[in-house]
């Protein structure tokens, strides 16, 4: 991406997608084309929901692999982070009434995933040390593929508020995950909430 392109994507800092109800088609589709398999990514982003049931935030598959990076909730006080079709879980304490930011990187070399939940580290873990995600991409929020760009299934769909979306090629830094969570970032990211490439598909609406 040369940078005027860059500059001609919307800015969405004061903006939230609205995912108004339960179903099997609604998403936002992230129109970004990655031209290179990752071997290290981050990803962040703010969810606002009282949805108890399991829900998908951020859904990248390739050909290959539907779940090459899931970001899931299968159930309050808990997220999961799927890469190469394997989860990995760590434990948030429940909050109701509130919005929630979290991000997690992974590093191929050492299969070490990082986890923030409300701009604080959590212990490290790790999984699918050597892999590497593949390309080409679908990446969308608020539904989880089974298959490249559908499959989807509404029961564990997405209800409520997504916003300050990020996606790095790197890892990220104590100060970096808190830098993202004010929309303010302290690296450029593949694509973020300030040049956000995107098509929504079904019922979401981009709200104030």
């Amino acid at each position: 991406l040369n940078t005027t392109s860059i500059l001609s994507l919307p800015d969405l800092t004061s903006s939230v997608f609205v995912f108004p109800q339960e179903s099997q088609t609604a998403h936002v589709q992230v129109t970004l084309e990655l031209q290179l398999p990752l071997n290290n990514f981050t990803v962040c982003l703010r969810s606002f929901t009282d949805l108890t049931r399991p829900y998908s935030l951020f859904s990248y598959a390739s050909k290959k692999q539907s779940n090459e990076i899931l970001l899931f909730k299968p159930k309050p006080g808990q997220y999961e982070l799927v890469v190469g079709n394997k989860p990995l879980v760590f434990t948030v304490p429940i909050s109701l009434g509130e919005s929630e930011h979290i991000c997690f990187s992974w590093e191929s070399s050492t299969g070490i995933v990082g986890f923030w939940f409300n701009g604080k580290p959590w212990p490290r873990k790790g999984l699918q040390k050597g892999y590497t995600v593949g390309v080409p991409a679908y990446i969308v929020l608020g539904q989880d593929q089974d298959s490249f760009g559908g499959g989807f299934d509404a029961q564990q769909s997405f209800v409520g508020e997504i916003s300050s979306v990020y996606m790095w090629d790197t890892g990220i830094s104590n100060l970096g995950v808190r830098s993202a969570m004010y929309d303010s970032p302290d690296q450029t990211p593949i694509f973020g909430w300030r040049n956000f490439p995107y098509k929504i598909v079904g019922e979401v609406y981009l709200k104030p």
